[in-house]
C-alpha cells in the first residue's frame, strides 16, 4: 500500500484526557431561544451545541476565555457566555443575540434571511476552531487537529484507491468534522452509512494518476472511517441532488449505534456511540419552513425544543422524526 501517512502532530494544544464526555453538573434543562426574525435554524445549533456535554463542560469552566488574547470576534468566548447564560439563567426563554451580532463573521448568514443549520453547524465549528488556533503558528496540519474542538468533533477519513489497471493500492487521510449521507433510497441510517463506505467504481473516467502505470486510471474507491471522532455529527443530506427538491422520506436511526462495522478495521470490536440530539426539519422544500430539535439534558431526560418552549418528551418521539441533524456521543 503507498499513500500518504497520518503524521503525528509537533504541538498537542489541548491534552486529551481533559475531555469529560460524562457532564460534570447534571441539571434541570436550560432556558428555550427566542426567533429574532428567521434564526430557528441558529437556534436549533446553539441547543445542540449546548447539550453536547465534554463541549459544555470546557465552556463551564472558563477555561478559554481566562487564556483568550483574541481581540475582537472570537467564536469560543460568545459560546462560552452563550452556554453559561442558556444553563444558569431563571427565564423560560432568552436572546442570543451576541450570536446574531456576529453573523457576518461566522458565515453568510442575516438574522431577516432563513439560513441552513447544517451550513450553520459547519460554520460554527469552524469559527470555533479558529478560535482555539488564534495566536499560534502551526504550520504542520497535525498539530492543528490537537484543538479540543477537532479532539471532540473530529476524526479521520481513509480513501482506498485501487488501480483497475494494475491493482496498485493507495491510501489517503483526511480529517472530517461531520459527516454527509446521501439518503435517497436508504430507508434507515446503517443503510445510509453501508453506502458511504460501500466501493464506488470511475465508471471508465480515468481522472487519478497512479503512480506505477504513470497515467491517469479508472479506479475503485472505499472511504471508510480511520479514526473515529468523540462525537458523530451525521446530516442526512435531504436535498436531491438532480432537482433539489427535499428527500421527505423516513430513515430510521438508533439511539445506540455501532459504528465498528463502517471502520477501516471493520472486524475489530464494536464501537458504541448514543443518540443525544436530532434537528429536525418541516416543510415541503429545502428552502422554507421550520427548524426545531429534540436534545437530552445533562438531568437524562430528552426535551423538544421549539425556538423559547423547552418540553419534556420521551425517547420514541425523539426516534420517529423526520431527521435532518443527528448527534451521536461516544
Amino acid at each position: 500500500v503507498i499513500g500518504k501517512e497520518m503524521t503525528p502532530p509537533r504541538k498537542i494544544h489541548f491534552p486529551p484526557e481533559k475531555i469529560y464526555m460524562d457532564w460534570r453538573q447534571k441539571r434541570r434543562p436550560g432556558a428555550g431561544l427566542y426567533n429574532l426574525g428567521s434564526t430557528c435554524y441558529l437556534n436549533v445549533i446553539l441547543q445542540c451545541l449546548t447539550y453536547t456535554a465534554p463541549l459544555a463542560n470546557y465552556l463551564l469552566s472558563r477555561q478559554h476565555s481566562h487564556f483568550c488574547r483574541r481581540q475582537g470576534f472570537c467564536m469560543m468566548c460568545i459560546m462560552e457566555a452563550h452556554v453559561r447564560k442558556v444553563l444558569y439563567s431563571s427565564a423560560t426563554a432568552i436572546r442570543p443575540r451576541a450570536v446574531i451580532r456576529d453573523l457576518k463573521f461566522i458565515g453568510e448568514f442575516k438574522p431577516d434571511i432563513p439560513g441552513d443549520a447544517y451550513e450553520f453547524l459547519r460554520c460554527t465549528v469552524n469559527a470555533m476552531q479558529r478560535a482555539c488556533l488564534s495566536g499560534s503558528s502551526d504550520s504542520d496540519v497535525s498539530s492543528r487537529e490537537t484543538t479540543i474542538i477537532h479532539q471532540i468533533f473530529g476524526g479521520f477519513l481513509r480513501s482506498r484507491v485501487t488501480c483497475l489497471s494494475c491493482k496498485t493500492v493507495s491510501d489517503f487521510f483526511r480529517a472530517f468534522r461531520d459527516v454527509l449521507l446521501k439518503i435517497k433510497g436508504a430507508s434507515s441510517l446503517t443503510t445510509a452509512l453501508e453506502d458511504f463506505v460501500a466501493p464506488k467504481q470511475t465508471d471508465g473516467r480515468k481522472c487519478f494518476k497512479c503512480r506505477k502505470c504513470k497515467k491517469k486510471v479508472a479506479v475503485s474507491k472505499v472511504v471508510t472511517i480511520h479514526q473515529a471522532p468523540r462525537i458523530l455529527t451525521v446530516c442526512l443530506g435531504r436535498a436531491d441532488d438532480r432537482t433539489r427538491r427535499k428527500l421527505s422520506q423516513v430513515v430510521e436511526y438508533p439511539e445506540c449505534l455501532d459504528l465498528g462495522p463502517y471502520m477501516s478495521e471493520p472486524d475489530g470490536e464494536p464501537l458504541f456511540y448514543s443518540l443525544y440530539a436530532v434537528v429536525v426539519h418541516t416543510g415541503h422544500t429545502c428552502l422554507e419552513g421550520h427548524f426545531l430539535c429534540y436534545t437530552k439534558a445533562s438531568d437524562g431526560q430528552w426535551y423538544k425544543m421549539n425556538d423559547v418552549s423547552v418540553d419534556s418528551c420521551g425517547i420514541h418521539t425523539v426516534l420517529g422524526q423526520q431527521a435532518y441533524l443527528l448527534f451521536y456521543a461516544r
